[in-house]
């Protein structure tokens, strides 16, 4: 039970990331099809990002943060 708690909460922590980084949660559209094109595009553009982020920690270099962007758990910055 405890398990199934703990991935519960890293499935919701991704999903957050996602909201914030991707705007998961910025559509307004009236048919299925957009909202389905939104969610895919969302969802692709933060497993790429999470990829990348995975590539910058596996060489163990330190990513360069700019200014002004937000300290993302993705990006190393937190």
């Amino acid at each position: 039970m405890v398990r199934t708690a703990g991935t519960r909460w890293a499935i919701e922590e991704n999903f957050l990331a996602a909201k914030n980084e991707c705007g998961l949660d910025q559509y307004e559209v009236r048919r299925y099809v957009s909202w389905y094109r939104h969610i895919t595009s969302a969802m692709l553009a933060h497993a790429l990002l999470a990829a990348m982020a995975h590539q910058v920690r596996e060489k163990g270099a330190a990513p360069v943060g700019q200014p002004g962007q937000s300290s993302s758990q993705w990006w190393g910055f937190g």
